[in-house]
């Protein structure tokens, strides 16, 4: 007996506008991971953008003695890192000018006269105006200016000898070279000068009235001036950030190995950055912002008519690893923020 099979079709129900048969679709499970916190030894976005300004000034200024025809046909002498004062194309140009002459060449004096007025009148360190109120955080800020002016003192004064910068100078081929004329006062002056003094700094040779010439030399105006007013900005910072009402951005990393931000360790945990008195940006800011203001037209004025590309990229370079060590570092190491500190912290 033969079989008969029977198609039977079975109907089925349609699907309400909730619900999805198993069959066609499948469900997905969207999941964001978290944005991973910045890591400490990074800048903050606004700490980039201040520290960008000093290689933008020197671009600026190298890019204007080039582009200034008056500038760029004036003659320029390797020697000297300078214009002729005679021909120079600007008051800035020249070496006498009262800028540099007081301010630049003073430049430490200046910086320092600065941080110990914000030390000693802002809030956020202590009792303003009381020099015997020795808080924990005017004794880290003295800590961080010791540090920062021992690098200055190391590359421009002495390092146990020559600074770092006439190190440098002799060992790319420099020497002093002196006029040997005919004259007593030449005689005098080469009797004065010791070989060893004639081989080892550029203040000897001067002495004496030689060219410190031949070698390679790190722009010394570059670097005083990027390092003394960073060092400015990063003390600041937090005061300028604090009276904008403005959160901290900061990150440091804790003991335990984790990244959280630096308001942590500070008096408001919550990040919130409070105005604690009206004045709060008195006389120390005020003469802070002074001075890197003016060593910012300054590194202007060098960039456009002192040194050589080179020189002033490598006076930058040694100002910045400076600035690095002392107020980077410290945020991902517990150990040296102990000893260091952070500016408003």
């Amino acid at each position: 007996m033969a079989n008969r099979r029977v198609r039977v079709t079975v109907p089925i129900p349609k699907s309400s506008g909730n619900t999805s048969p198993a069959s066609n679709t499948s469900s997905t499970t969207s999941t964001t991971s978290p944005t991973p916190p910045r890591s400490p030894f990074l800048p903050t976005p606004l700490e980039t953008v201040l520290l960008a300004i000093y290689p933008g000034t020197l671009v600026l200024g190298s890019l204007f003695s080039i582009l200034n025809s008056t500038t760029r046909n004036t003659p320029y002498s390797a020697t000297t890192q300078s214009h002729p004062a005679a021909l120079a194309p600007s008051y800035f140009a020249r070496k006498s000018n009262v800028f540099n002459q007081y301010f630049v060449k003073l430049g430490w004096f200046w910086t320092t006269l600065a941080f110990v007025l914000f030390l000693f009148s802002h809030s956020s360190l202590g009792p303003p105006r009381q020099l015997t109120a020795l808080t924990p955080r005017r004794l880290r800020a003295a800590a961080r200016y010791a540090l920062v002016t021992t690098w200055w003192l190391l590359i421009t004064q002495w390092c146990f000898g020559p600074p770092i910068i006439d190190r440098g100078f002799r060992f790319t081929g420099g020497q002093c070279e002196l006029v040997y004329a005919d004259t007593a006062r030449a005689e005098a002056r080469r009797a004065g000068m010791s070989d060893a003094r004639q081989l080892l700094t550029n203040a000897a040779c001067k002495a004496v009235g030689g060219t410190w010439k031949g070698g390679y030399d790190i722009s010394g105006h570059v670097f005083l001036l990027i390092l003394g007013s960073g060092m400015l900005w990063m003390e600041m910072l937090p005061a300028v950030i604090r009276a904008e009402g403005l959160r901290e951005e900061r990150r440091i990393r804790l003991r335990d190995g984790a990244v959280e931000s630096a308001a942590v360790e500070s008096d408001d945990r919550a990040g919130n950055m409070h105005v604690p008195h009206a004045q709060e940006l008195g006389l120390g800011v005020q003469v802070a912002l002074g001075v890197t203001a003016l060593s910012w037209w300054m590194l202007l004025m060098t960039a456009a008519y002192f040194h050589t590309w080179f020189e002033k990229f490598t006076g930058l370079i040694v100002a910045f690893a400076g600035l690095y060590v002392v107020y980077f570092l410290p945020r991902a190491f517990p150990s040296v923020r102990d000893v260091l500190g952070m500016p408003g912290v």
